[in-house]
């Protein structure tokens, strides 16, 4: 098996990953077929994918219809507005998620895998002699995971928010508690997130199942008194509505994406429910869940012209009011307040999981990450990244207060990923698959038509608080970027002219070398070469425990190594061996467990009672690295308060002794 160049997996860098350029690793679309699963299993997939999948997107009909007649033509008939604004609520719903995503993004998974990182794995087919650096493209799709931390940011938000206001709808005295009534709902939310999902996460799927279940029906009654509103199938009033005021039409569209909000989140959640069960959810219940209630809130606009012929008047949204005045709006109330929630928790797990992925594929610093459930490996929590989520969430809550005001900061973010998303897709296509240019520069461009049309109508938004998602996206890219230059420059300098493979058997024999009782481990940044460690080790202290292991912990461009591939063993004599053992970017380094099952393969180690080295970098400015001088300043400040080794590792710190080492960028 090929060795790529890993990271420096000392304290204060995480492990890198490995350079493109070995496909051996990296399987295009078609991860292994599987056995067929039974009904029940199946059906538990497919509902499982509702409460995680599918809880943004189907929030959306909250506020969509309302912010779209606002932004519509007043100058044509009511009904012809709203029969526009249905068939491109639809046509939206059908394109991006059932064609682009689920029949042609989908199809792109890194062995079973989604998201922007799968794709950037995917997509970069450099050698390794030339893989130093980040190029265009992958500072591109870096750019698109980046912005997932703004809407990380607002999509709880607006959700919540959304939601809340329904009391409005039920009583407008209630409109002074609504504000303060999602700060509580989004505070007590980030607070238990430390407790983990597994146990709420049992009640999503029935919750969305029984809210999309609910938002047809509300739909399906309003229908039956208005079929004529089925007409809104014909694109053809989608079309008119545009033309008829083109210089509206941005605003329009701008309000449009609302319905699509969260379809990035199908392809990023693959992994965990699989494309086929995630398909099935689609299209039997969230999509005619989605169109049946949109259509139901157009058939009641048409029936009241009185409130809507001028615009929304009031606080009357249209949702709402598909639910008769008393117990049942209230009962709509509450359980959008359910749906919000989900919405939130799934956007706030994945923020984690985007996290962990890019500090395994070093493209950010080490944080502390807590595994909350020790039988599901994938449900994780990272408090800093939870408190930055909430922050900025109440905070956006308190400055915008209210779901109208939000949403016309709201689409920058999602439309800018769904771009990056494309441009991944096409790398991929082109580069991996080796697709003809004319196939795969012709397929981007119907996907880029819309994208880049859906984007530019969201641009005028940016004044309005579309800047705040940018911005965020801004600091984590240069974060990103310093880190990740970072790391290779100190790769080079350390490592660049490596330190020969000396014959450590050799070493241990000799004289001037006293072997003492115990065992140490010895973290290793390549799998050869004779770790610097060990030299300062025995330069210091003349003397070597009894048993040693060379440890190297390598980051694959994989979500998952296979358990019988996850390490290779070897002695070296004399009481020393070396080990490799490899993760994916979906997986948290275990070191403990990786010394018990070298145990098992025969060295004698105790883990109790064994010896950690770790080189410490010690970050100087002033040198001749090639990055820009604020770039080098926020290298080391990150280094510095990189997350301590022993939570990253799972280390106890009384067994860990640092090595300090000097480099100068």
């Amino acid at each position: 098996m090929r060795q790529r160049r890993a990271a420096l997996p000392w304290l204060p860098l995480t492990p890198a990953p490995l350079q493109s350029g070995v496909d051996s690793f990296l399987r295009m679309s078609t991860a292994p077929a599987s056995s067929p699963l039974s009904t029940r299993a199946s059906l538990g997939l497919s509902l499982g994918a509702l409460g995680v999948v599918f809880g943004d997107i189907g929030t959306s009909p909250l506020y969509t219809m309302r912010e779209c007649l606002q932004h519509s033509a007043l100058t044509l008939p009511l009904e012809e507005r709203v029969l526009g604004i249905l068939s491109l609520i639809f046509w939206a719903l059908t394109f991006i998620v059932s064609i682009k995503y689920l029949s042609f993004i989908m199809k792109a998974d890194n062995r079973g895998e989604g998201g922007i990182f799968a794709l950037l794995a995917l997509s970069d087919t450099r050698p390794a002699s030339v893989a130093r650096g980040l190029g265009f493209g992958t500072i591109v799709i870096l750019l698109g995971a980046a912005l997932l931390y703004g809407d990380g940011v607002i999509t709880p938000a607006i959700s919540v928010l959304g939601a809340a206001e329904g009391f409005k709808n039920i009583n407008p005295a209630m409109e002074s508690l609504v504000v303060p009534l999602a700060v509580v709902i989004l505070g007590s939310l980030f607070c238990v997130q430390r407790k983990g999902t597994h146990t709420i996460g049992l009640f999503f799927g029935p919750v969305m199942a029984i809210w999309f279940l609910v938002l047809g029906l509300l739909g399906v009654v309003k229908i039956i008194n208005n079929p004529a509103i089925l007409a809104a199938l014909n694109p053809f009033y989608g079309y008119q509505l545009l033309v008829h005021d083109p210089i509206g039409m941005g605003a329009l569209l701008g309000a449009i994406v609302l319905a699509v909000t969260g379809a990035e989140a199908l392809y990023a959640d693959m992994g965990h429910f699989g494309r086929r069960y995630i398909a099935g959810a689609w299209y039997f219940v969230a999509f005619p869940g989605l169109v049946l209630n949109y259509f139901g809130q157009g058939a009641y606009v048409v029936e009241h012209p009185e409130i809507y012929a001028d615009g929304p008047k009031g606080d009357i949204n249209p949702f709402f009011a598909l639910a008769p005045e008393g117990p049942l709006r209230l009962g709509l109330v509450l359980i959008s307040i359910a749906a919000a929630i989900i919405a939130s928790q799934a956007l706030i797990s994945g923020v984690f999981s985007l996290t962990r992925q890019a500090i395994q594929l070093g493209y950010f610093p080490r944080l502390k990450i807590i595994h909350t459930n020790a039988e599901h490996s994938g449900q994780i929590y990272i408090p800093l990244m939870n408190w930055l989520l909430a922050i900025g969430s109440i905070w956006v809550v308190i400055s915008f207060r209210s779901s109208d005001a939000l949403a016309a900061a709201y689409g920058i973010a999602v439309t800018g990923t769904m771009t990056v998303t494309t441009y991944a897709f096409y790398r991929v296509t082109r580069y991996r698959w080796r697709w003809s240019w004319v196939r795969a520069a012709g397929l981007a461009a119907i996907f880029f038509v819309v994208d880049l049309a859906l984007l530019k109508s969201n641009l005028h938004k940016f004044f309005d608080g579309g800047w705040l998602p940018l911005a965020m996206a801004v600091v984590i890219l240069a974060i990103m970027h310093a880190w990740r230059r970072g790391r290779d420059e100190i790769q080079e300098k350390v490592y660049g002219s490596a330190v020969a493979e000396l014959d450590l058997a050799s070493i241990a024999r000799s004289k001037n070398i006293v072997r003492v009782p115990g065992s140490a481990v010895f973290m290793v940044a390549t799998p050869k070469g004779t770790p610097l460690a060990l030299l300062h080790h025995l330069k210091a202290n003349k003397c070597l425990q009894q048993n040693a292991v060379l440890l190297t912990i390598l980051t694959e461009e994989v979500p998952a190594v296979d358990e019988e591939e996850r390490m290779v063993l070897e002695s070296i004599g004399e009481g020393v061996w070396r080990a490799v053992v490899r993760y994916g970017y979906m997986e948290s380094p275990d070191v403990a467990k990786m010394v018990e099952r070298i145990k098992a393969q025969g060295v004698p180690l105790n883990l109790a009672a064994t010896t950690f080295y770790f080189n410490r970098e010690m970050i100087i400015l002033g040198g001749s690295a090639g990055m820009f001088e604020w770039q080098k300043g926020l290298y080391a400040f990150l280094s510095r308060n990189a997350s301590p080794v022993k939570d990253y590792y799972r280390i106890l710190p009384t067994q860990i002794i640092e090595i300090g080492l000097p480099v100068q960028l």
